[in-house]
């Protein structure tokens, strides 16, 4: 019983490494992306982050995963690795910030439906009111942020898209972190999303001759930390709870950016911003919460009745 709550706690870090290295890759494509296109920036993006899973790998002799985990690595690695990545790059020049954020936010209320329907995931009181605070915010945060440039109807169809194939991702990811670990669904999903990609790399090869430095740094930033290890960490706390409650988690990324937005671009938030940025924290906080009677079933610890791979 001691021992219990240091994995509830080793997920709950991984969780937060997560949202953090995520909320940071919004500055960083800010940057990139003026310079990349947005088939370029995922491929350059992706290849950074397999080249530093591969290494990792082959330092810890990781093998291959087994068969059975193949399916769910193969359809995350093509809809969230490859496909999220190329169309949420391309719908953020379409469209403004606030939209995007907007859009995009739908996400975790699909990974909690999808996660509920076709993974028999609960879906607890405290989740839904949480889920519904956070969105709240997202939507004031987006709001507050709209105005700022032009938005198109493909844009938004496309952060749309981005928002389903990001959902239905993460929903196929988790069977398979029940027969691998987190670093070969990472490692071999990125891998996947990576070939998914290389149609780009023409445009790829022609626009690193002519960007900035700056501007790949912040190419192969995203591809180190945001999805190689961020990815990782994200496996890592999918396999130790349910797709809902993480997705969930991801509700703190808008006001991370607007803190970091403030921190490293000097863009000073308004009132608006900030009471929206606070609804988010607040949100997935209690969407974080347990009842004592729902703990082992949220924390995904198997019941006496069921095989521990169902709670995987």
């Amino acid at each position: 019983m001691n021992a219990s709550p240091r994995p509830r706690l080793l997920a709950a870090g991984a969780a937060t490494v997560t949202v953090v290295l995520w909320a940071s890759a919004f500055v960083a494509i800010r940057s990139a992306g003026d310079a990349y296109s947005p088939g370029a920036l995922a491929l350059g993006r992706l290849l950074a982050g397999t080249l530093a899973l591969g290494a990792l790998c082959v330092v810890r002799r990781v093998g291959w995963p087994p068969r059975s985990a193949w399916r769910g690595i193969a359809i995350s690695g093509v809809l969230w690795f490859g496909v999220y990545m190329v169309v949420l790059n391309w719908g953020e020049q379409e469209v403004d910030a606030g939209t995007a954020a907007l859009v995009v936010n739908v996400g975790p209320l699909l990974i909690a439906l999808l996660g509920s329907r076709l993974l028999g995931d609960p879906l607890p009181p405290r989740l839904l009111a949480g889920m519904a605070v956070s969105f709240a915010g997202a939507v004031t945060v987006g709001l507050s942020m709209s105005g700022g440039g032009g938005s198109s109807l493909l844009g938004v169809a496309l952060c749309l898209l981005a928002a389903v194939a990001y959902a239905a991702g993460v929903v196929a990811q988790k069977p398979a972190l029940g027969r691998a670990s987190a670093l070969q669904v990472t490692t071999f999903g990125c891998l996947v999303g990576t070939v998914v990609c290389l149609p780009f790399a023409g445009q790829l090869v022609h626009e690193v001759a002519a960007a900035p430095a700056s501007a790949t740094l912040n190419m192969v930033y995203l591809g180190v930390f945001p999805t190689a290890l961020a990815f990782t960490t994200w496996a890592y706390a999918l396999a130790r709870t349910t797709a809902g409650r993480m997705g969930a988690t991801t509700y703190a990324v808008p006001a991370l950016v607007v803190l970091m937005s403030w921190l490293v671009l000097g863009e000073v938030p308004g009132p608006l911003t900030l009471a929206g940025g606070a609804l988010c924290l607040a949100g997935v906080a209690v969407s974080r919460s347990r009842s004592r009677a729902t703990a082992r079933v949220v924390t995904g610890e198997p019941r006496p009745e069921a095989p521990a791979r169902e709670s995987a």
